[in-house]
């Protein structure tokens, strides 16, 4: 303004609608008495900002949970700390019985999110909105490159319908394009969704086989119920499956059953897709995985077996592996790589 710049060019510069700049100057519109002592109309930022936040805050009050402002923080609390989801806060506080006067639908919640009701919250601060569209089986050939892997189609039912504990999915998550070779080896439990991730120098068959054979022996015999099979895709570090069944502790015996979904089918892997994204959130795509320290992984790992997931009925998967495996012993946590 003081440069008389007009509010086109202003607009333009910012990429922004015309309208825009102008109710952004009329906000911050005071008047000044000049060296004349004329009265005169010019526009200060900080004034613009202050007034916003005024703005904000009584429409904050307006609302049904703006006059609770125990609830208000509560949300603010689930999440900006603990980084919750709407529905996850609201599931809970019904589940655990918890009397709010504000109390709203998740919903309503997610409505105050999107339109910007609460102030250094938004939408990117949601772990996910869109609903996916689930989709069903479909027969497509096995891979060329792995030919003699069981399929799929061949997992007992028992492992299909998530009537059991103790199956997993498996996948690697790589670093960006150019930033090294160290991967994620991520692991997804299809029941209790309990996840346990695993740093790993490089995305190849040895150092899976690596990870396999020292959960073996940190297991023991409680292997065998803990990872009752493994479902993979048809990656390279994937395809040694008569290396991944076979135990080291026990010769000639088998210590998982693995499968392999069909190629190009990653939504048959739905739990572990699920999981990757979740883990996104910390570890944005293309970042160098090898600047990712063990302590990181480990808070990663914490973190999503202590959130409360609604297919759980609002339990943590921690505590889902607790109810399903009674006081057998559990390990928890990375192994030394």
């Amino acid at each position: 303004m003081e440069r008389k710049v007009s509010v086109k060019e202003i607009a333009k510069s910012l990429g922004r609608h015309r309208a825009t700049v102008y109710r952004e100057i009329k906000r911050g519109k005071i008047e000044r008495i000049d060296t004349e002592l004329k009265k005169k109309e010019v526009y200060r930022a900080n004034v613009s900002q202050r007034r916003y936040e005024e703005r904000v805050v009584n429409r904050e009050r307006g609302l049904k949970i703006g006059k609770d402002r125990e609830f208000e923080e509560y949300v603010r609390k689930k999440m900006l700390e603990e980084k919750r989801s709407p529905d996850v806060i609201i599931g809970q506080i019904k589940v655990k019985g918890i009397k709010f006067e504000g109390m709203v639908c998740a919903k309503t919640l997610y409505n105050y999110v999107d339109k910007g009701i609460f102030t250094g919250i938004s939408n990117k601060d949601l772990l996910r909105k869109a609903k996916r569209k689930k989709q069903g089986y479909r027969r497509i050939r096995v891979s060329v490159k792995n030919r003699f892997g069981k399929s799929i189609e061949e997992r007992p039912r028992e492992v299909a319908n998530r009537e059991e504990h103790g199956h997993w999915e498996w996948d690697c998550v790589v670093s960006g394009k150019g930033k090294g070779k160290a991967a994620l080896l991520t692991m997804s439990e299809r029941k209790s969704r309990e996840e346990k991730i695993y740093k790993l120098k490089r995305c190849t068959q040895e150092e899976v086989q690596k990870v396999m054979n020292k959960l073996e022996k940190e297991y023991g015999e409680e292997f065998k119920e803990k990872f009752k099979s493994v479902t993979f895709d048809n990656g390279s570090e994937f395809l040694d499956w008569e290396a991944l069944e076979k135990s080291v502790l026990k010769e000639d015996e088998k210590r998982t059953a693995v499968y392999y979904a069909h190629p190009y089918s990653s939504w048959e892997r739905g739990t572990n897709e699920n999981q990757n994204g979740m883990i996104r959130r910390f570890i944005p795509k293309g970042s160098d995985i090898s600047k990712v320290s063990e302590k990181e992984i480990k808070d990663i790992e914490n973190w999503m077996n202590n959130y409360p997931r609604k297919i759980l009925g609002y339990k943590t998967a921690n505590e889902v592996v607790k109810e399903l495996t009674g006081n057998k012993k559990e390990f928890c946590g990375n192994l030394s790589q």
